[in-house]
């Protein structure tokens, strides 16, 4: 029963909260300590009620300093949100200062604590109290409002809080998200933990007094359910906050009680055994009572709370108070789990499992794994597990990574705790995931591999012997299973991935390198299965994806989570591990590559012989482990003997290079090992070249075999170490003159030959570089690079083609590194080697990508499977992107890029990204020679459609379209910027123009130029030109347009048409757009022009007898295709708007006779500039700029 108020009748009281928009300088609040807010809350206690209230309005007051900045003179805190804002250093005596205030003065109190949660909710208005004495008046129900007032913009919210009737004021900004809870910034950073702090420590000052006055608890509970019900953000926000803490908070006070019945409960028990009477029965029979009448009221406060505000906040539309109740119903679940783990109470979490935010989804697994961690709770929750196991596993599937991260916990957990819960069909589901490529969701997943592998009832007993053998038993068993698993993961291959997943949770297992040489190096024990070869294959690469993990300590590729720093600690264990695995892996790798060097499966070689690169080498002399270093050489020696794949001999030399680094102790022992190999390889290569070169013809297979495999030895080491002292670059040459000489050398050897020059020239060139070579090998560099490239240069034209691909690499390797770009930046000493191919070369080159790349499928490849083709694509991928090097680099001239441009459109596909990439490099090299280059390319295509088509050139016919396309994806690489384009465009106009008008029509003067249909192709670079360029390139134009042209009108005069109108069109480049089509006819101001050009092309006195004269004489000419078309209204129209023009535009400082003078390479002649318009938008633009123009198209300003 609530008790009547004991104020009067009615109490006004208003509060008005400042802006939370606080400056900088409030952060001084909190070095006030403690102590001064306690004594300011003392203060306050002390005070009159009057004085009190007009202290808590009390404000910081700012004066302003001399330079104009403000400083704060006084804070204070003197309200529960300022000391929520500033800290929870004083929460608890502050707290008990309000309890205390509440004993005197509840009901002064309790609104203080009600204004509190008000202006925690970001509250920038006023609230206004009513005390009332009838709860069960008809006026009340009609006062639980929440209106907007449309003249004041203020927003009003009236409900009850017995026993007062609140009513809120705000501006409306209040929904705007900008309230405590939201904020940024570290002054508000903490707020939400002292908001949630605070109201803690409330309910554990006074969960033995007045938490149970009936009074206190009921009008909380009444103040934040009105508030939780208000369509304002803010308010539900922070109430449901409120609402949820401290529900979680008197689950706690109930947690206690428990306790305290159970004490009194057995305090009982033992009174009664006592024979003699004590009064103490009866007091506690009286203190039982009164627990249990506490814990009642408590549990009416939790029912109240659950059933007004979570019951509908749950589902709230905002999905952080949605993320709060769910959070907070798994605390209470796991804390007080006989109450509330239910299934009426766990079907909140099961159904917010399916919410659309990921936060939401998340608390709710964050939840769950605190339940499924304790076995007692997952007895109780086999409905619910049985109902929402499938919902889980879709989860690991979730968009959020974090979200399946803790599915996948939660069903270990599962896995652990609940029998029989997930079935192998739901476990296999899971195992895919440690080949993930996010690393959290391949952790967690390797957590769950772990318990599925090797936790089981027996591995764990036997995990806790302590004998040495029975734990490597044990260990070796588990291998067995890791590798059984690793075979059945169809489609995986990536040891590296499994390792990392199972890392964290199996690393005792993974760093067990002894048990995975045991196995390895055991030939089989009677009675049980020996390992297949496949079995160990797989052992291999686990072991030496361990080996990786441990010495680098880095996730593989794809897995990096950004820069990691690594603790001291981390670090430490890095190095423990190193080494131990370099001790052991001393000496137990010679045993492997003894046993596994003659075996057919080289994965096994290939994995092995990468192990060295993880080697602590230091240890060799620390732990004078020398003699077991000559073992592994020896070892390494004798595969390189035995072995040709490229793969095993590179890695051999690898192995080398590692083990003979210079600040090694060992380098001097693995560089003699080295030079007596190298030895002994060169030394049998030199004596079968003799032998070959002596018998000729006379050489059988097996010295041809033997011979290839040593020199093939030879270059692969060469590749990575230098040998040029054995000065095999003269055997070589000899080798490959004698291939060129009598063609009796076998492709094979040829090939190896080559690679082992440019490796000597490499090496050469290197040792100049650095300035450690002598004078006469300075000399003989130049000579030896040229002398190789004109042998490389003969075998472009061999028999062979893998011969031919291997010489045409090669060759541009070498030009690339020897021209005087790559050169120049290497230093003074190698820049003199520069070399510049001549022209002939250069064609050769252009012609063998064109002979070799450009090619259609070929007729045995059609029948071949995929595998075939994807290998011949990205072989001629590879040679192309060689000689496109050479372009972007400028070691060959610019314009031979036109053959490989013309061929972007019909072969895009293969080589599509290749020739972009290339054009835009030689773009940014030089826009007018690219320019050049592109318009040459296309005058070549149409060159071989008019041969093929002859001289009617079908425009709508495919190959013309094609070019046109062409033209078109030219003109879109340019980009969006005209201006710095600007040259380059005329400049490509201008050929483009010259080569249209550049032959004459051998049918008849009455016929168009044989290129003219060029023009069609031309106009698709015209939206590239500026206004005035376009006004320039057309005057350009006309002084090839001849009279007999202009009187033409047929269909194949078309072109021209096209293209005039492309230049007269302004509606897309930079100025302003004009109103006409493409179809409309020109205006006045270009008829006057061209009537002006006619007058004095006539008084010149020249005749035209034909269409075939020189350029001087066509520019003479004036077209006149279009004039026909104008009317006099249009005429008068064009005049009155060009002379409203003229009304607003300075006058031109070039006069009319400027841009007369036409200077190209055919000629010379003038012409009159086209009309007054024309000057003034040259005038417009700036004088240097047309200036550039002109220039390139050869125009001189008289």
């Amino acid at each position: 029963m609530i008790a009547e108020p004991e104020t009067p009748s009615r109490i006004s009281y208003q509060k008005e909260n400042e802006s939370h928009c606080e400056s900088d300088d409030d952060l001084e609040n909190q070095r006030r300590g403690s102590e001064s807010i306690t004594s300011t809350w003392k203060r306050r206690r002390d005070q009159p009620e009057k004085s009190r209230r007009r202290s808590s309005t009390l404000r910081s007051c700012r004066q302003v300093r001399s330079d104009g900045h403000e400083q704060q003179d006084e804070v204070e805190a003197v309200t529960l949100f300022e000391v929520v804002r500033m800290g929870k250093s004083a929460m608890q005596s502050v707290v008990d200062d309000w309890i205390e205030e509440y004993k005197q003065d509840r009901n002064t109190a309790l609104l203080d604590l009600i204004i509190f949660f008000i202006q925690c909710s970001g509250c920038r208005g006023m609230v206004t109290a009513e005390v009332f004495q009838n709860m069960h008046s008809p006026d009340i129900r009609r006062k639980m409002t929440e209106e907007f007032d449309e003249e004041t913009g203020l927003q009003y919210k009236k409900f009850m809080v017995y026993p007062w009737i609140l009513n809120v004021t705000w501006p409306l900004d209040l929904d705007s998200g900008d309230y405590p809870l939201t904020m940024s910034g570290p002054y508000w950073k903490k707020f939400k933990s002292n908001f949630c702090e605070f109201l803690s420590v409330l309910i554990q000052h006074c969960q033995y007094t007045i938490i149970h006055d009936e009074y206190l608890m009921d009008t909380v509970i009444s103040l934040l359910t009105g508030l939780s019900d208000s369509q304002v953000r803010a308010f539900r926000h922070t109430s449901t906050l409120a609402a949820m803490k401290l529900m979680t908070a008197l689950i706690n006070v109930s947690l206690s009680l428990r306790v305290q019945l159970h004490n009194t409960q057995r305090q009982r028990e033992v009174e009664k055994i006592n024979i003699r009477p004590n009064r103490g029965l009866e007091t506690f029979l009286q203190k039982k009572e009164e627990i249990i009448e506490k814990q009642e009221n408590i549990e009416n406060l939790m029912n109240a709370i659950f059933k007004g505000i979570f019951v509908h906040r749950y589902r709230d539309a905002l999905p952080e108070i949605r993320a709060i109740c769910i959070e907070e119903i798994g605390i209470w679940m796991k804390t007080c789990s006989d109450r509330f783990l239910t299934d009426s109470y766990l079907k909140y979490v099961g159904w917010s499992l399916h919410d659309k935010q990921s936060d939401v989804r998340l608390k709710c697994l964050i939840g769950l794994l605190g339940l499924y961690s304790d076995r007692e709770c997952c007895a109780k929750m086999d409905l619910f597990t049985c109902r929402f196991k499938d919902r889980i596993k879709s989860m690991t599937l979730d968009k959020e990574s974090e979200v399946a991260v803790q599915a996948i916990k939660v069903l270990t957990l599962m896995l652990q705790n609940c029998e029989d819960a997930l079935t192998s069909g739901d476990c296999e589901q899971l195992y895919h995931f440690v080949y993930s490529a996010h690393r959290p969701v391949a952790l967690a997943a390797g957590e769950f591999l772990h318990r599925k592998l090797f936790c089981s009832q027996e591995s764990e007993v036997q995990d806790e012997l302590s004998e040495r053998k029975e734990r490597a038993t044990c260990n070796i068993s588990h291998l067995k299973t890791l590798v059984n698993f690793y075979q059945e993961s169809e489609g995986y291959t990536h040891s590296a991935y499994l390792v990392d997943s199972l890392w964290d949770s199996s690393a005792f297992l993974l760093k067990d390198w002894e048990s995975m040489t045991a196995l390895l190096l055991e030939d089989g024990v009677p009675g049980e299965e020996a390992f297949t070869n496949v079995q160990k294959k797989a052992l291999v690469e686990i072991m030496l994806s361990s080996i990786r993990q441990a010495a680098e300590g880095l996730p593989p590729g794809g897995r990096c989570l950004g820069k990691k720093v690594q603790m001291g600690k981390e670090k430490k264990s890095q190095m423990d591990d190193r080494a131990k695995l370099t001790e052991h892996f001393i000496v137990a790798l010679p045993q492997l590559l003894a046993k596994y060097s003659t075996d057919e499966e080289k994965a096994i070689k290939l994995n092995l012989l990468q192990i060295p690169q993880y080697f602590d080498l230091e240890v060799y002399s620390t732990v004078q482990l020398e003699k077991h270093l000559d073992t592994l050489l020896k070892q390494i020696k004798e595969i390189v003997e035995q072995e040709t794949g490229s793969e095993v001999l590179e890695f051999c030399s690898k192995a080398y290079l590692f083990l003979s680094k210079e600040e090694l102790a060992a380098h001097e022992q693995v560089e003699l090992a080295k030079s007596q190999l190298f030895d002994q390889l060169v030394g049998k290569f030199n004596q079968l070249l003799k032998d070959f070169l002596h018998k000729g013809d006379r050489f059988d297979e097996t010295e041809s075999y033997q011979m290839w495999s040593t020199l093939k030895r030879i270059t692969t080491f060469h590749n990575a170490h230098d040998i040029t002292r054995w000065n095999l670059l003269n055997s070589t040459c000899k080798l490959l003159k004698s291939g060129l000489e009598d063609g009796n050398v076998p492709e094979p050897i040829i090939i190896q030959a080559i690679k082992c020059s440019y490796f000597h020239i490499m090496w050469q060139l290197s040792k100049v570089s650095e300035g450690i070579s002598s004078k006469s090998v300075q000399v003989s560099v130049g000579k030896q690079m040229r002398g190789f490239c004109y042998i490389c240069r003969r075998y472009l034209t061999n028999v062979s083609s893998v011969v031919r691909e291997q010489a045409f690499v090669i060759l541009c390797d070498l030009l690339l590194v020897f021209s005087h770009e790559v050169l120049s930046s290497g230093g003074e000493n190698i820049e003199p080697f520069a070399y510049v191919p001549e022209a002939s070369l250069q064609s050769e080159l252009v012609a063998f990508v064109m002979d070799h790349v450009f090619v259609p499928q070929d007729d045995e490849n059609v029948n071949k499977d995929e595998e075939h083709k994807v290998g011949v694509l990205h072989k001629r991928r590879n040679l192309l992107a060689a000689f496109c090097k050479l372009i972007v680099f400028s070691v060959v001239e610019m314009e031979i890029a036109a053959d490989i441009f013309k061929q972007y459109i019909k072969y895009y596909i293969d080589y599509g990204d290749i020739i972009k990439e290339t054009l835009s490099r030689t773009r940014q090299i030089d826009k007018i020679q690219c320019a050049k280059t592109l318009i040459q390319s296309l005058k070549q295509l149409f060159s071989e459609l008019l041969q093929a088509q002859g001289s009617n050139v079908t425009r709508w016919s495919q190959p013309f379209t094609s070019i046109k396309d062409l033209a078109r994806r030219f003109s879109l690489t340019f980009g969006l910027d005209q201006l710095k384009t600007r040259e380059a465009m005329a400049m490509l106009h201008k050929n483009g123009i010259e080569f249209a008008f550049r032959d004459f029509n051998t049918k008849g003067k009455n016929q168009p130029p044989p290129n003219l249909a060029f023009l069609d192709i031309l106009s698709e670079f015209s939206p590239k030109l500026l206004r005035t360029d376009k006004r320039t390139v057309f005057n350009y134009l006309e002084r090839f347009i001849t009279d007999q042209m202009a009187v033409e009108s047929g269909d194949e005069w078309l072109p021209l048409a096209s293209y005039r109108r492309s230049l007269l069109d302004t509606r897309d480049d930079d100025t302003t757009s004009t109103s006409s089509s493409d179809r409309s006819p020109p205006s006045s101001t270009q008829h006057n022009s061209r009537t002006a050009c006619l007058k004095r092309r006539h008084q010149t006195g020249d005749s035209i007898s034909n269409v075939g004269l020189n350029e001087e004489q066509r520019g003479n000419q004036l077209p006149s295709l279009l004039m026909s078309r104008l009317t006099s209204t249009e005429l008068r129209e064009n005049e009155r708007h060009v002379s409203q023009r003229g009304s607003h535009v300075k006058e031109d400082p070039m006069d009319n006779d400027g841009l007369q003078s036409l200077c190209s390479e055919y000629g010379t002649t003038t012409m009159g500039i086209t009309d007054r318009t024309i000057a003034e938008d040259a005038a417009k633009s700036p004088e240097s700029d047309l200036d550039d123009l002109n220039e390139i198209l050869d125009i001189d300003n008289d």
